[in-house]
């Protein structure tokens, strides 16, 4: 593969997976994955701090979380606040390409205790940027905080279902419908 071509972070992910599924993570460096893509080392880490990183979209989720609780109408509530930004990320980073890919990604990361580790602390910082965007909107702490967390187990459920290979629904139906079972659930007494 020429190193001109567009995507080198996509590009780098797509192998790293590959050779995770071939080879097991601990058996892959850095050299091997930017090999496979065509990269160099040095083009690897314009992208990733390490190789752990190389499955987690460097921060695009985040902002696409962010965008879309910001963008959400100014009469939405918390929660349907970070339903909308749920709706966003199905639109343009869960989409129907990136399907199978998820489902490998996260078959590897269940393998393996320090990509699980890391898919932990990035889900906590997703939870904070979810919670600090909503505190732009006004919301009070508190319920920001429950909003966010709530969003989380919603995307968590969502995700879940979207990656399994006999589901063909797109993740933003897949997230509403989980957030509806989950304001159900907190409505049981």
């Amino acid at each position: 593969m020429a190193r001109w071509q567009p995507d080198a972070p996509g590009r780098l992910a797509a192998a790293a997976l590959d050779l995770f599924e071939e080879r097991g993570y601990e058996n892959t460096t850095v050299i091997d994955i930017a090999e496979r893509a065509g990269l160099t080392k040095s083009t690897f880490f314009r992208h990733f701090p390490d190789k752990r990183e190389v499955l987690f979209g460097g921060g695009t989720v985040a902002g696409l979380l962010v965008e879309g609780i910001a963008s959400a109408p100014s009469a939405a509530g918390p929660l349907d606040a970070v339903a909308d930004a749920l709706d966003a990320l199905g639109r343009t980073f869960f989409t129907a390409d990136r399907r199978e890919f998820s489902g490998r990604r996260q078959a590897v990361l269940n393998a393996h205790t320090e990509l699980r580790e890391r898919e932990a602390l990035k889900r906590i910082d997703l939870t904070a940027s979810m919670i600090e965007a909503l505190h732009r909107r006004g919301v009070p702490d508190l319920t920001a905080r429950v909003a966010a967390r709530l969003g989380a187990l919603v995307w968590e459920i969502a995700y879940d279902r979207w990656i399994d290979a006999d589901n063909s629904e797109g993740f933003g139906p897949l997230a509403r419908q989980a957030l509806a079972e989950v304001r159900a659930a907190g409505a049981v007494r």
